[in-house]
């Protein structure tokens, strides 16, 4: 499942991130990219450890714990620390898929990597080019967002992101580890979390309905969870 969140950063928040980003120094994407990512990325990235990104990752985590669109889609487990890229000069992404574990650096923690999430800084009018592309059994879907919207996808997917040929894209990248490992199963999850949230707005809240399906909910994530 592809799913965007709207407005995840409010235009206060994007400004603040585009400041600290616009003063940041870059060192090349590869530092940490797999081997085989390695041969295919040609980007910029800010170091992990730098202030400015450790100051936005926070800001972003923050955000994540406050939407409940993200939190009833992604029903997260671990979120790995936000990182930070740039694209610009013809820079690209090809083809790959994300690694199926990541450390967090300097603590010795494993992210099994369910989902990649994708926040973007830069509007589409910025740039040309730069579209994120995700390749599914339903074929390539192109995603270039407004500032302070993110996608959502399963890590499972291929994807690459095309060459910037004018101006720079600037993004925030980071995996997610789900309650629910298996995509099919957070699908319905959300569908029916949904459904009742619908139900709910259309019946009030207590609807003999909305209480029996919430039970299935909640069973089906007892049945799947994994803590």
């Amino acid at each position: 499942m592809m799913l965007r969140i709207p407005a995840l950063l409010s235009a206060e928040q994007v400004a603040e991130c585009r400041h600290l980003l616009q003063q940041a120094q870059w060192v090349d994407g590869k530092v940490t990219a797999g081997f085989q990512s390695a041969m295919t990325k040609n980007n910029l990235q800010l170091p992990q450890d730098s202030p400015a990104a450790q100051a936005m990752g926070e800001l972003i985590l923050q955000a994540l714990g406050r939407n409940p669109l993200f939190i009833s889609a992604a029903l997260p487990a671990k979120v790995f620390p936000p990182l930070f890229n740039c694209y610009q000069g013809g820079q690209a992404f090809g083809l790959h898929v994300d690694n199926a574990v990541r450390e967090v650096r300097g603590t010795g923690e494993k992210v099994r990597t369910d989902l990649s999430a994708t926040l973007f800084f830069t509007n589409p009018d910025e740039y040309d080019g730069g579209e994120l592309v995700v390749e599914d059994t339903y074929g390539a879907h192109s995603v270039k967002l407004a500032a302070g919207d993110m996608i959502l996808y399963p890590s499972t997917s291929l994807h690459r992101v095309n060459p910037v040929t004018r101006g720079a894209r600037v993004c925030s990248f980071f995996w997610l580890q789900s309650m629910v490992r298996d995509d099919g199963q957070r699908s319905l999850l959300f569908d029916l979390d949904t459904s009742i949230q619908q139900l709910n707005r259309e019946l009030g809240a207590g609807h003999a309905s909305s209480v029996q399906l919430t039970g299935v909910y909640h069973n089906l994530l007892r049945r799947w969870a994994e803590l």
